[in-house]
């Protein structure tokens, strides 16, 4: 079974390349395309040397910084790979990479972590935070934007099999696409977080300060709450925000190395989550520490946090609901036991999205191939 696996793009080690991690560790033959890559040094291990193959995005003035400027060239240059040489073609799509071209004897395999958010579900919300819903700027990204809608839904039927990274996920490709999908939660470093008993008296957030992740609503609910302390750490364009909001309660600690948060994590009361995310990988790495978590009912979270076991939800993106959420946790504390959180959380390992993906393909091209001979024999019969 030779097997390429495509990857949206390359710029830093995150999220979705944690995924891919995992994708190299099932297929460590399988050759790998990207659109650009532009890891640094330091961060290229999990690649395992393997080379990548890119587009003409790669070679484009200013692309490693401005990358997200050629959004328009993006659909076009994942049809330029040539993939006529494979069996089976594994893309991870958060954007285009599932319109890449197979033919009818390849197949195609999709792990969609979200279709195009910004340009779907989140498109208002995003012309409004980017300032982007007047003026001529704001005209060319928006048919920009109605122009991808349009490529996303054509090339949904590209796809032989969906696989979402939960079922939130999955319910917007019904939405969009109108197909259903298998699930499989992401890989979470579970191994990499020690269970820790003897919990201190704060909560703790960690995140990117960007609007969607709701670091401000964190911050001013807990400075209308003096007496709990609350520590924050993470970096970025809502900084300086979000610092004129915080009372003497709240500690904003900017970046911090892995080994900072990771500490934080495991003795805090509780870990705040209020974003509303397609799965969020965090939230499963606090209760991996044995911390309970308090999270907007939305999303992903309401599949990774049980509620009265592991943690507990808020039903609004407001301060009250906030407030309220954190009273109902230190009133039941007692329920919430940090091995019975822990015990959840391995649920959600590597190890478990190793072999969950690997026996959806197994299963699909076993299916794809007696599918295909069954044709053949077929053909070969009536032509006889």
């Amino acid at each position: 079974m030779r097997t390429a696996i495509v990857h949206e793009w390359l710029p830093v080690y995150g999220g979705a390349e944690r995924v891919l991690e995992q994708l190299i560790h099932v297929y460590p033959e399988a050759d790998l395309f990207s659109l650009f890559d532009f890891l640094p040094d330091d961060q290229r291990h999990f690649l395992r040397g393997k080379p990548v193959t890119t587009s003409f995005i790669q070679k484009m003035p200013f692309a490693r910084s401005k990358y997200r400027y050629y959004l328009p060239f993006l659909p076009l240059a994942i049809e330029q790979f040539d993939l006529t040489g494979y069996d089976v073609v594994v893309s991870q799509s958060y954007g285009v990479a599932k319109g890449v071209l197979t033919s009818a004897q390849q197949l195609h395999i999709s792990y969609v972590c979200t279709p195009v958010r910004y340009a779907w579900d989140l498109y208002f919300q995003y012309l409004r935070e980017a300032n982007l819903e007047k003026g001529l700027r704001a005209k060319f990204v928006k048919m920009m934007l109605h122009y991808l809608r349009l490529y996303d839904v054509a090339t949904a039927n590209r796809v032989d099999v969906y696989v979402a990274n939960s079922n939130y996920v999955a319910r917007r490709i019904r939405k969009i696409y109108r197909r259903e999908a298998h699930v499989v939660y992401p890989p979470v470093d579970t191994e990499g977080f020690s269970l820790e008993t003897q919990k201190e008296d704060y909560y703790f957030t960690v995140s990117r300060m960007v609007p969607y992740k709701k670091i401000d609503l964190i911050v001013e609910a807990f400075s209308r709450m003096p007496d709990k302390k609350l520590v924050v750490i993470g970096e970025g364009p809502e900084f300086e925000k979000i610092r004129r909001k915080a009372g003497p309660n709240v500690a904003l600690m900017g970046y911090q190395p892995f080994e900072v948060v990771k500490r934080h994590m495991a003795r805090a009361r509780a870990f705040v989550f209020a974003a509303e995310e397609d799965f969020g990988i965090v939230p499963v790495e606090a209760q991996a520490c044995g911390t309970p978590v308090i999270a907007f009912g939305r999303g992903g979270a309401t599949e990774t946090v049980l509620p009265g076991e592991t943690g507990l939800f808020f039903e609004e993106q407001t301060v009250p609901a906030l407030i309220e959420a954190v009273q109902a946790l230190e009133a039941n504390a007692h329920v919430f036991s940090p091995e019975r959180i822990r015990t959840h959380a391995e649920g959600f390992s590597q190890a478990r999205f190793r072999a969950e993906m690997a026996a959806i393909v197994d299963k699909e091209w076993t299916a794809f191939e007696r599918e295909r001979r069954t044709k053949a024999t077929s053909i070969s019969t009536s032509n006889g």
